[in-house]
């Protein structure tokens, strides 16, 4: 894969529409499965109480984190068509799984495989990204167009699954079928990818500093193992020597994820509940805040390109916290709209300068690695989020959770402000 600066490149390169047709159509699974077809298979089908279903998902979630790291790490080493062709067999796997498996038990390893099968896609993502975009780090424009992918498969899926389980007549059985038939497609979607990633001569020179690792001298069973071995641990030591972030980087990936982890599981209710909207219109809804999102995405990201992150972070997670907050207190159902498309900008504004600030922080050396981890530590937001948010919602008041994401959206515009201007742990070397 050659790098190459210019972000319109970037977006027209085969690596580029290959990962975002592979994001695409992977979001459309995983929003198909998680929000439209198997809470409803698993309740009212199979019967399975509500306590099996949240440990299904949480394995799916386990999954997807744990393995965000490694498979960043793998794809450095083996390529990107080798890593993303093995985990999505798995989520073929996971999809045929659910078809003719019935009992709890297998149901929530069939989860856990889906969320292992999916756990190389943003690390892959963000890693081919940030390399081609060269030392400038001109990537808004391409994170906007991932994200964009991202959420327009998790929209899609649900939307169409619930056309075809009306066409169907509640047929689950032609469902997955029909979601096998998108994840052997996306698994010859993600053939295309390059077989081995070369970025700027950087694994050949580490390649030349590892010459010198003394293997067995008589291949064995275990040199495989040895090897294997060897690699991660010096793996680790370049990471802890070549990232340099300021530490107040770590609770920020986190909190980022953690906003979402608080808002996704009471959304939905508190519109029904406490605002009395309708399934319709709370459609409508969705619609008006998600698509005015999709829509600024690719917009935002060239303005990210040309001005820099920090005032569209700066502005819109002060944006996101008055929105959320307004939110709160308001029944009104014109300025529920209203407020509701302000949450639609402030995350266009958000996502893709975000995930370009954090480019700026990866180092040359194991961008896959690392990137994996941020992206783990930013996922375990989403598993956290749900625990408190319904503490908040039982304990508290059904306004708290979103009381709760204004004032982290706040304190994440107060520690960007400070990271925007400390970055780094020590000065970076010239």
């Amino acid at each position: 894969m050659q790098t190459d600066t210019k972000p319109a490149k970037i977006l027209r390169s085969p690596f580029f529409i290959a990962m975002w047709l592979t994001l695409f159509l992977v979001e459309i699974i995983k929003g198909a499965l998680l929000v439209a077809v198997l809470p409803v298979y698993m309740d009212n089908i199979l019967g399975l109480s509500a306590g099996v279903i949240g440990v299904a998902f949480a394995l799916q979630y386990l999954g997807d984190n744990l393995f965000r790291a490694p498979s960043g790490w793998a794809a450095e080493r083996i390529g990107f068509r080798a890593t993303m062709v093995t985990a999505l067999i798995c989520t073929l796997i996971a999809v045929t799984m659910i078809l003719f498996l019935k009992s709890a038990v297998g149901l929530a390893m069939a989860c856990l495989i889906l969320g292992i099968g999916t756990s190389p896609l943003w690390p892959c993502a963000m890693t081919g990204v940030t390399a081609m975009s060269g030392p400038q780090n001109k990537n808004g424009t391409a994170m906007g167009a991932l994200e964009m992918a991202a959420l327009g498969g998790t929209g899609l899926g649900p939307i169409g699954m619930n056309w075809l389980l009306e066409r169907t007549h509640h047929d689950y059985r032609t469902i997955f079928l029909v979601l096998m038939g998108c994840a052997i497609l996306v698994i010859l979607v993600a053939m295309i990818l390059p077989g081995r990633v070369i970025v700027e001569g950087e694994h050949a020179e580490q390649a030349a500093k590892n010459s010198d690792v003394k293997y067995p001298a008589k291949p064995n069973l275990l040199t495989p193992f040895i090897r294997l071995q060897k690699s991660v641990k010096g793996t680790l030591q370049r990471v802890r020597s070549t990232l340099n972030v300021n530490p107040l980087v770590y609770p920020a990936l986190f909190m980022q994820s953690f906003v979402i982890g608080l808002l996704s599981p009471v959304i939905t209710l508190y519109t029904r509940t406490d605002l009395h909207i309708s399934p319709n219109l709370y459609s409508l809804l969705l619609i008006a805040g998600g698509g005015i999102t999709i829509i600024a995405l690719l917009p935002v990201g060239k303005m990210v390109d040309r001005f820099g992150t920090k005032p569209f972070l700066n502005v819109g997670f002060l944006m996101a916290a008055a929105s959320l907050f307004a939110f709160s207190s308001i029944t009104s159902i014109p300025v529920v709209f209203g407020v509701v498309m302000l949450v639609g900008i402030s995350y266009a504004m958000i996502l893709p300068a975000w995930n370009a600030f954090v480019a700026t922080l990866i180092p040359k050396g194991e961008r896959g690695a690392i990137w994996g981890f941020f992206l783990t530590l930013q996922g375990s937001g989403m598993v956290v989020g749900p625990i408190v948010s319904g503490l908040l919602w039982d304990h508290v008041s059904h306004p708290a959770p979103f009381i709760g994401s204004a004032i982290v959206m706040a304190g994440l515009a107060v520690v960007h402000f400070v990271l925007s201007r400390n970055p780094f742990r020590t000065a970076p070397a010239k």
